[in-house]
Protein backbone atom coordinates (compact mmCIF):
# COMPACT_ATOMS: atom_id res chain seq x y z
CA UNK A 1 0.00 0.00 0.00
CA UNK A 2 1.57 3.28 -1.07
CA UNK A 3 0.46 6.88 -1.09
CA UNK A 4 2.02 10.23 -1.97
CA UNK A 5 0.81 11.39 1.44
CA UNK A 6 1.56 8.78 4.12
CA UNK A 7 -0.19 10.81 6.82
CA UNK A 8 -3.50 10.80 4.99
CA UNK A 9 -3.11 7.09 4.21
CA UNK A 10 -2.62 6.31 7.89
CA UNK A 11 -5.52 8.58 8.84
CA UNK A 12 -7.77 6.85 6.33
CA UNK A 13 -6.91 3.52 7.92
CA UNK A 14 -7.81 4.76 11.40
CA UNK A 15 -10.99 6.55 10.38
CA UNK A 16 -12.20 3.69 8.21
CA UNK A 17 -11.42 0.76 10.50
CA UNK A 18 -14.28 -1.05 12.18
CA UNK A 19 -14.11 -3.54 15.06
CA UNK A 20 -14.91 -6.42 12.72
CA UNK A 21 -11.84 -5.56 10.65
CA UNK A 22 -9.52 -6.61 13.47
CA UNK A 23 -8.83 -10.37 13.44
CA UNK A 24 -9.72 -12.36 16.55
CA UNK A 25 -6.07 -13.16 17.45
CA UNK A 26 -5.19 -9.46 17.29
CA UNK A 27 -8.15 -8.59 19.49
CA UNK A 28 -7.08 -11.24 21.99
CA UNK A 29 -3.53 -9.90 21.97
CA UNK A 30 -4.82 -6.37 22.54
CA UNK A 31 -6.76 -7.53 25.60
CA UNK A 32 -3.59 -9.06 27.02
CA UNK A 33 -1.55 -5.91 26.30
CA UNK A 34 -4.21 -3.72 27.91
CA UNK A 35 -4.25 -5.83 31.08
CA UNK A 36 -0.45 -5.69 31.11
CA UNK A 37 -0.60 -1.89 31.03
CA UNK A 38 -2.87 -1.90 34.08
CA UNK A 39 -0.56 -4.34 35.88
CA UNK A 40 2.42 -2.13 35.08
CA UNK A 41 0.58 0.93 36.41
CA UNK A 42 -0.10 -0.66 39.78
CA UNK A 43 3.51 -1.76 40.03
CA UNK A 44 4.41 1.83 39.16
CA UNK A 45 2.89 3.10 42.39
CA UNK A 46 6.09 1.91 44.06
CA UNK A 47 8.53 4.14 42.16
CA UNK A 48 10.11 6.78 44.38
CA UNK A 49 9.27 9.66 42.07
CA UNK A 50 5.69 8.62 41.19
CA UNK A 51 4.07 10.86 43.86
CA UNK A 52 5.91 13.88 42.41
CA UNK A 53 4.54 13.22 38.94
CA UNK A 54 0.98 12.57 40.15
CA UNK A 55 0.97 15.65 42.39
CA UNK A 56 2.31 17.78 39.57
CA UNK A 57 -0.29 16.42 37.16
CA UNK A 58 -3.07 17.35 39.56
CA UNK A 59 -1.58 20.79 40.22
CA UNK A 60 -1.08 21.56 36.53
CA UNK A 61 -4.17 19.98 35.03
CA UNK A 62 -6.75 20.09 37.80
CA UNK A 63 -9.58 17.94 39.10
CA UNK A 64 -12.10 15.91 37.18
CA UNK A 65 -13.77 12.53 36.96
CA UNK A 66 -11.13 10.53 35.09
CA UNK A 67 -9.64 7.61 37.01
CA UNK A 68 -6.05 8.05 38.18
CA UNK A 69 -4.51 4.64 38.77
CA UNK A 70 -2.58 5.76 41.84
CA UNK A 71 -5.93 6.51 43.48
CA UNK A 72 -8.72 9.02 43.03
CA UNK A 73 -9.59 11.06 39.97
CA UNK A 74 -8.47 14.07 37.94
CA UNK A 75 -9.04 15.83 34.65
CA UNK A 76 -8.48 14.03 31.36
CA UNK A 77 -5.00 15.57 31.12
CA UNK A 78 -4.25 14.73 34.74
CA UNK A 79 -5.10 11.09 34.08
CA UNK A 80 -3.18 11.01 30.80
CA UNK A 81 -0.01 12.37 32.41
CA UNK A 82 -0.19 10.45 35.70
CA UNK A 83 -1.29 7.09 34.31
CA UNK A 84 1.33 7.14 31.56
CA UNK A 85 4.04 7.64 34.16
CA UNK A 86 2.59 4.92 36.37
CA UNK A 87 2.69 2.43 33.50
CA UNK A 88 6.35 3.11 32.75
CA UNK A 89 7.58 4.02 36.23
CA UNK A 90 9.25 0.75 37.26
CA UNK A 91 10.36 -0.42 33.80
CA UNK A 92 7.95 -3.35 33.65
CA UNK A 93 5.76 -2.21 30.75
CA UNK A 94 5.90 -3.33 27.12
CA UNK A 95 8.57 -2.64 24.51
CA UNK A 96 8.47 -2.79 20.72
CA UNK A 97 12.06 -3.79 20.00
CA UNK A 98 12.11 -2.93 16.27
CA UNK A 99 11.56 0.73 17.18
CA UNK A 100 12.71 0.56 20.84
CA UNK A 101 9.48 2.18 21.98
CA UNK A 102 7.35 1.59 25.08
CA UNK A 103 3.94 1.75 23.44
CA UNK A 104 1.20 1.38 26.05
CA UNK A 105 2.11 4.44 28.17
CA UNK A 106 1.27 6.76 25.27
CA UNK A 107 -1.78 4.87 23.98
CA UNK A 108 -3.66 3.38 26.93
CA UNK A 109 -4.02 6.42 29.27
CA UNK A 110 -5.67 8.80 26.78
CA UNK A 111 -7.85 5.94 25.52
CA UNK A 112 -8.99 5.07 29.06
CA UNK A 113 -9.69 8.70 29.95
CA UNK A 114 -11.79 9.43 26.86
CA UNK A 115 -13.58 6.07 26.96
CA UNK A 116 -14.49 6.63 30.60
CA UNK A 117 -15.74 10.16 29.99
CA UNK A 118 -17.93 9.02 27.09
CA UNK A 119 -19.11 5.83 28.85
CA UNK A 120 -17.81 3.93 25.84
CA UNK A 121 -18.24 0.20 25.53
CA UNK A 122 -15.46 -2.28 26.07
CA UNK A 123 -15.55 -3.11 22.38
CA UNK A 124 -14.99 0.57 21.50
CA UNK A 125 -12.06 0.76 23.92
CA UNK A 126 -10.50 -2.43 22.57
CA UNK A 127 -10.82 -1.15 19.01
CA UNK A 128 -9.28 2.21 19.91
CA UNK A 129 -6.36 0.69 21.80
CA UNK A 130 -5.62 -1.74 18.97
CA UNK A 131 -5.52 1.14 16.48
CA UNK A 132 -3.32 3.19 18.81
CA UNK A 133 -0.84 0.38 19.32
CA UNK A 134 -0.73 -0.27 15.60
CA UNK A 135 -0.22 3.37 14.66
CA UNK A 136 2.59 3.90 17.18
CA UNK A 137 4.50 0.86 15.97
CA UNK A 138 3.84 1.65 12.32
CA UNK A 139 5.00 5.26 12.61
CA UNK A 140 8.10 3.90 14.32
CA UNK A 141 8.80 1.61 11.38
CA UNK A 142 8.38 4.54 9.02
CA UNK A 143 10.70 6.71 11.09
CA UNK A 144 13.68 4.36 10.52
CA UNK A 145 14.79 3.77 14.08
CA UNK A 146 18.55 3.51 13.45
CA UNK A 147 18.66 6.95 11.86
CA UNK A 148 16.55 8.49 14.61
CA UNK A 149 18.68 6.87 17.32
CA UNK A 150 21.86 8.15 15.66
CA UNK A 151 20.47 11.66 16.16
CA UNK A 152 19.82 10.97 19.86
CA UNK A 153 16.03 10.71 19.67
CA UNK A 154 13.98 8.57 22.07
CA UNK A 155 10.90 7.27 20.28
CA UNK A 156 8.05 7.21 22.88
CA UNK A 157 7.60 10.99 22.85
CA UNK A 158 8.02 11.12 19.07
CA UNK A 159 5.96 8.23 17.67
CA UNK A 160 3.81 7.68 20.78
CA UNK A 161 1.65 10.80 20.33
CA UNK A 162 0.41 9.45 17.00
CA UNK A 163 -0.85 6.27 18.64
CA UNK A 164 -2.50 8.18 21.46
CA UNK A 165 -4.17 10.47 18.94
CA UNK A 166 -5.34 7.49 16.87
CA UNK A 167 -6.99 5.94 19.92
CA UNK A 168 -8.69 9.22 20.84
CA UNK A 169 -9.76 9.78 17.21
CA UNK A 170 -11.39 6.35 17.17
CA UNK A 171 -13.31 6.96 20.40
CA UNK A 172 -14.43 10.43 19.30
CA UNK A 173 -15.45 9.22 15.85
CA UNK A 174 -13.12 11.54 13.92
CA UNK A 175 -13.28 11.38 10.14
CA UNK A 176 -10.25 11.11 7.85
CA UNK A 177 -9.71 14.88 7.62
CA UNK A 178 -9.91 15.36 11.39
CA UNK A 179 -7.59 12.41 12.01
CA UNK A 180 -5.11 13.84 9.50
CA UNK A 181 -5.22 17.11 11.45
CA UNK A 182 -4.69 15.19 14.70
CA UNK A 183 -1.54 13.65 13.28
CA UNK A 184 -0.37 17.09 12.15
CA UNK A 185 -0.86 18.41 15.68
CA UNK A 186 1.15 15.45 17.00
CA UNK A 187 4.07 16.58 14.85
CA UNK A 188 4.22 19.92 16.67
CA UNK A 189 4.47 18.16 20.03
CA UNK A 190 6.90 15.37 19.16
CA UNK A 191 10.06 15.26 21.26
CA UNK A 192 12.36 13.31 23.54
CA UNK A 193 16.05 12.37 23.60
CA UNK A 194 18.40 9.79 25.07
CA UNK A 195 20.25 12.51 26.98
CA UNK A 196 17.81 11.75 29.81
CA UNK A 197 18.93 8.12 30.16
CA UNK A 198 19.46 7.19 33.80
CA UNK A 199 17.06 9.83 35.10
CA UNK A 200 13.28 9.69 35.65
CA UNK A 201 12.82 12.15 32.81
CA UNK A 202 13.54 9.37 30.31
CA UNK A 203 10.24 7.91 31.55
CA UNK A 204 8.43 11.24 31.64
CA UNK A 205 8.84 11.35 27.87
CA UNK A 206 6.15 8.65 27.80
CA UNK A 207 3.85 10.94 29.80
CA UNK A 208 4.54 13.70 27.31
CA UNK A 209 3.57 11.38 24.48
CA UNK A 210 0.32 10.45 26.23
CA UNK A 211 -0.71 14.07 26.84
CA UNK A 212 0.27 15.07 23.30
CA UNK A 213 -1.94 12.40 21.76
CA UNK A 214 -4.87 13.39 23.96
CA UNK A 215 -4.57 17.06 23.06
CA UNK A 216 -4.12 16.33 19.37
CA UNK A 217 -7.27 14.23 19.21
CA UNK A 218 -9.35 16.70 21.20
CA UNK A 219 -8.18 19.71 19.18
CA UNK A 220 -8.84 17.90 15.91
CA UNK A 221 -12.33 16.95 17.08
CA UNK A 222 -13.08 20.68 17.18
CA UNK A 223 -11.83 21.09 13.59
CA UNK A 224 -8.50 22.63 14.56
CA UNK A 225 -6.34 22.73 11.44
CA UNK A 226 -2.82 21.39 10.95
CA UNK A 227 -0.48 20.31 8.16
CA UNK A 228 -1.92 17.59 5.97
CA UNK A 229 1.34 15.62 5.92
CA UNK A 230 2.82 15.69 9.40
CA UNK A 231 4.78 12.54 8.69
CA UNK A 232 6.08 12.92 5.15
CA UNK A 233 6.48 16.67 4.55
CA UNK A 234 9.91 17.36 3.07
CA UNK A 235 10.27 20.57 5.05
CA UNK A 236 9.77 19.75 8.73
CA UNK A 237 7.82 16.49 8.54
CA UNK A 238 8.44 13.89 11.24
CA UNK A 239 10.43 11.56 9.01
CA UNK A 240 12.63 14.33 7.61
CA UNK A 241 13.20 16.09 10.94
CA UNK A 242 13.72 13.16 13.30
CA UNK A 243 15.25 10.68 10.86
CA UNK A 244 16.82 10.48 7.40
CA UNK A 245 13.58 10.84 5.48
CA UNK A 246 12.25 7.59 6.83
CA UNK A 247 10.53 4.79 5.00
CA UNK A 248 6.82 5.58 4.52
CA UNK A 249 6.31 2.40 2.51
CA UNK A 250 7.50 0.30 5.46
CA UNK A 251 4.92 2.09 7.61
CA UNK A 252 2.10 1.34 5.21
CA UNK A 253 3.15 -2.14 4.07
CA UNK A 254 0.14 -4.50 4.36
CA UNK A 255 -1.55 -2.04 6.74
CA UNK A 256 -4.70 -3.66 8.10
CA UNK A 257 -3.55 -7.09 6.96
CA UNK A 258 -0.35 -7.65 8.96
CA UNK A 259 -0.66 -6.27 12.50
CA UNK A 260 2.61 -4.92 13.86
CA UNK A 261 1.21 -4.74 17.39
CA UNK A 262 1.70 -8.49 17.57
CA UNK A 263 5.45 -7.79 17.69
CA UNK A 264 5.16 -5.96 21.01
CA UNK A 265 7.11 -7.66 23.82
CA UNK A 266 5.67 -7.77 27.35
CA UNK A 267 7.99 -7.78 30.33
CA UNK A 268 7.51 -10.16 33.27
CA UNK A 269 10.13 -8.39 35.42
CA UNK A 270 10.79 -4.77 36.47
CA UNK A 271 14.15 -4.47 34.74
CA UNK A 272 15.28 -2.68 31.61
CA UNK A 273 14.00 -4.07 28.31
CA UNK A 274 17.49 -5.13 27.22
CA UNK A 275 18.01 -6.95 30.53
CA UNK A 276 14.95 -9.19 30.30
CA UNK A 277 17.11 -11.83 28.65
CA UNK A 278 19.48 -11.66 31.63
CA UNK A 279 16.58 -12.39 33.97
CA UNK A 280 15.38 -15.23 31.74
CA UNK A 281 18.84 -16.82 31.51
CA UNK A 282 19.74 -16.54 35.21
CA UNK A 283 16.39 -17.96 36.29
CA UNK A 284 16.96 -20.87 33.91
CA UNK A 285 20.36 -21.54 35.50
CA UNK A 286 18.85 -21.43 38.98
CA UNK A 287 16.06 -23.79 37.94
CA UNK A 288 18.29 -26.31 36.13
CA UNK A 289 21.25 -26.39 38.50
CA UNK A 290 19.87 -25.20 41.85
CA UNK A 291 22.83 -22.84 41.90
CA UNK A 292 23.54 -20.67 44.96
CA UNK A 293 25.65 -17.47 44.94
CA UNK A 294 28.11 -18.83 47.49
CA UNK A 295 29.06 -21.49 44.92
CA UNK A 296 29.83 -18.94 42.19
CA UNK A 297 33.37 -17.77 41.51
CA UNK A 298 32.47 -15.55 38.56
CA UNK A 299 29.64 -14.73 36.18
CA UNK A 300 29.98 -13.34 32.67
CA UNK A 301 26.94 -11.64 31.11
CA UNK A 302 27.00 -11.22 27.33
CA UNK A 303 24.71 -8.57 25.86
CA UNK A 304 23.90 -7.18 22.45
CA UNK A 305 25.69 -4.07 21.29
CA UNK A 306 22.81 -1.82 22.33
CA UNK A 307 22.20 -3.67 25.58
CA UNK A 308 25.85 -3.36 26.54
CA UNK A 309 26.02 0.32 25.60
CA UNK A 310 22.99 1.12 27.75
CA UNK A 311 23.44 -1.24 30.68
CA UNK A 312 26.77 -3.05 30.58
CA UNK A 313 28.89 -0.69 32.65
CA UNK A 314 26.25 1.11 34.70
CA UNK A 315 27.19 1.21 38.39
CA UNK A 316 23.81 2.03 39.96
CA UNK A 317 23.47 4.90 42.37
CA UNK A 318 19.77 4.40 43.21
CA UNK A 319 16.90 1.93 42.86
CA UNK A 320 15.91 3.17 39.42
CA UNK A 321 19.42 2.77 38.07
CA UNK A 322 19.58 -0.70 39.67
CA UNK A 323 16.90 -1.79 37.19
CA UNK A 324 19.18 -0.57 34.41
CA UNK A 325 22.36 -2.26 35.63
CA UNK A 326 23.22 -5.61 34.04
CA UNK A 327 25.55 -6.53 36.88
CA UNK A 328 23.05 -5.75 39.62
CA UNK A 329 20.15 -7.49 37.87
CA UNK A 330 22.20 -10.65 37.26
CA UNK A 331 23.42 -10.67 40.86
CA UNK A 332 20.07 -10.07 42.54
CA UNK A 333 18.26 -12.69 40.44
CA UNK A 334 20.94 -15.25 41.26
CA UNK A 335 20.69 -14.42 44.96
CA UNK A 336 16.92 -14.16 45.28
CA UNK A 337 15.87 -16.64 42.56
CA UNK A 338 13.12 -14.32 41.40
CA UNK A 339 12.72 -10.82 40.00
CA UNK A 340 10.00 -8.46 41.14
CA UNK A 341 9.72 -5.23 43.12
CA UNK A 342 11.34 -6.64 46.27
CA UNK A 343 14.59 -7.14 44.39
CA UNK A 344 14.82 -3.36 43.94
CA UNK A 345 13.64 -2.32 47.38
CA UNK A 346 15.73 0.14 49.43
CA UNK A 347 16.71 -2.68 51.78
CA UNK A 348 17.83 -5.00 49.00
CA UNK A 349 19.73 -2.30 47.17
CA UNK A 350 21.48 -1.41 50.45
CA UNK A 351 22.77 -4.97 50.95
CA UNK A 352 26.55 -4.50 50.80
CA UNK A 353 27.28 -8.16 50.14
CA UNK A 354 24.93 -8.20 47.15
CA UNK A 355 26.31 -4.98 45.70
CA UNK A 356 29.89 -6.22 46.21
CA UNK A 357 29.05 -9.48 44.44
CA UNK A 358 27.65 -7.49 41.50
CA UNK A 359 30.77 -5.32 41.26
CA UNK A 360 33.42 -7.94 41.86
CA UNK A 361 32.09 -11.21 40.45
CA UNK A 362 29.85 -10.16 37.56
CA UNK A 363 31.52 -9.19 34.29
CA UNK A 364 29.64 -7.80 31.30
CA UNK A 365 30.73 -8.02 27.68
CA UNK A 366 29.39 -7.08 24.28
CA UNK A 367 28.63 -10.04 22.01
CA UNK A 368 27.60 -9.57 18.36
CA UNK A 369 25.87 -12.96 18.41
CA UNK A 370 23.39 -11.84 21.09
CA UNK A 371 20.26 -10.29 19.60
CA UNK A 372 18.44 -7.33 21.12
CA UNK A 373 16.77 -8.32 24.39
CA UNK A 374 18.60 -11.63 24.65
CA UNK A 375 21.58 -12.61 26.80
CA UNK A 376 24.17 -15.31 27.34
CA UNK A 377 25.38 -16.28 30.83
CA UNK A 378 28.60 -18.11 31.68
CA UNK A 379 29.15 -19.05 35.32
CA UNK A 380 32.31 -20.58 36.79
CA UNK A 381 31.71 -22.31 40.10
CA UNK A 382 34.17 -22.60 42.99
CA UNK A 383 34.74 -26.22 41.88
CA UNK A 384 35.86 -25.06 38.44
CA UNK A 385 32.69 -26.17 36.63
CA UNK A 386 31.49 -23.91 33.80
CA UNK A 387 27.74 -23.47 33.37
CA UNK A 388 26.34 -21.67 30.33
CA UNK A 389 22.84 -20.55 29.46
CA UNK A 390 21.63 -18.64 26.43
CA UNK A 391 18.36 -16.76 26.31
CA UNK A 392 18.00 -16.17 22.58
CA UNK A 393 14.97 -14.04 23.34
CA UNK A 394 13.58 -12.94 26.70
CA UNK A 395 10.40 -14.40 28.13
CA UNK A 396 7.63 -12.17 26.81
CA UNK A 397 9.08 -11.88 23.31
CA UNK A 398 6.51 -12.46 20.53
CA UNK A 399 8.15 -15.85 19.88
CA UNK A 400 7.73 -16.78 23.57
CA UNK A 401 4.89 -14.49 24.64
CA UNK A 402 3.28 -13.85 27.98
CA UNK A 403 -0.21 -15.32 27.82
CA UNK A 404 -3.33 -13.67 29.24
CA UNK A 405 -3.00 -15.96 32.27
CA UNK A 406 0.65 -14.91 32.70
CA UNK A 407 -0.38 -11.27 32.66
CA UNK A 408 -3.28 -11.96 35.02
CA UNK A 409 -0.70 -13.33 37.48
CA UNK A 410 1.36 -10.18 36.95
CA UNK A 411 -1.72 -8.04 37.68
CA UNK A 412 -2.48 -9.99 40.85
CA UNK A 413 1.11 -9.55 42.01
CA UNK A 414 1.22 -5.85 41.17
CA UNK A 415 -2.19 -5.15 42.70
CA UNK A 416 -1.61 -7.00 45.96
CA UNK A 417 -1.89 -4.58 48.88
CA UNK A 418 -3.17 -1.82 46.60
CA UNK A 419 -6.51 -3.24 45.47
CA UNK A 420 -8.95 -5.58 47.14
CA UNK A 421 -8.92 -9.17 45.95
CA UNK A 422 -12.43 -8.64 44.63
CA UNK A 423 -11.35 -5.63 42.55
CA UNK A 424 -8.36 -7.54 41.16
CA UNK A 425 -10.41 -10.53 40.07
CA UNK A 426 -13.22 -8.37 38.69
CA UNK A 427 -10.72 -6.44 36.57
CA UNK A 428 -9.16 -9.59 35.15
CA UNK A 429 -12.59 -11.02 34.34
CA UNK A 430 -13.68 -7.76 32.71
CA UNK A 431 -10.57 -7.54 30.53
CA UNK A 432 -10.92 -11.18 29.49
CA UNK A 433 -14.43 -10.43 28.22
CA UNK A 434 -13.86 -6.79 27.31
CA UNK A 435 -16.06 -6.81 24.20
CA UNK A 436 -19.04 -7.70 26.39
CA UNK A 437 -18.57 -4.77 28.81
CA UNK A 438 -21.26 -2.14 28.12
CA UNK A 439 -19.54 0.75 29.93
CA UNK A 440 -15.79 1.05 30.52
CA UNK A 441 -16.32 3.24 33.58
CA UNK A 442 -17.54 0.14 35.43
CA UNK A 443 -14.05 -1.35 35.02
CA UNK A 444 -12.16 1.77 36.03
CA UNK A 445 -14.06 2.93 39.10
CA UNK A 446 -12.83 0.05 41.33
CA UNK A 447 -9.25 0.91 40.29
CA UNK A 448 -9.43 4.25 42.13
CA UNK A 449 -8.63 2.56 45.45
CA UNK A 450 -5.70 3.94 47.37
CA UNK A 451 -6.39 7.68 47.11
Amino acid sequence: MTSPNPTQALAAFVAGARPGDIPAPVRARTRTILLDALASAFAGREADETPIVVETARAAHGPGNATVLSGGTGSLSTAAMANAYLITAVTVCDVHFPTLCHVTPEVVPPALAVAEERHASGEALLHAVALGLEVTTRVGLGLSYAAARARGFHTPGITGPFGGAAAVASLLGLDETQTTNAFGICLSQAGGTWAQMGTPTIKFQQSHGSMSGLLAGMLASRSFQATKDGLGAADGGLFASFSDGGDPEAMLDRLGDRWELENITLRPSPAAAFLQGVVTAVLAVVRKHDLRPQSVRSMRVSLSRTGYALHGQLDPKDRFQARLSARYVAAVVLHDRTCWMEQFSPERFADEALVRFARERVETVEDPDVIEGGAAIEIVTNDGETITEIARVPKGDPSDPLTFDDVAHKFRTAGRGKLSSAAIERTIESLDGLERVPDVSAILEPLREGA
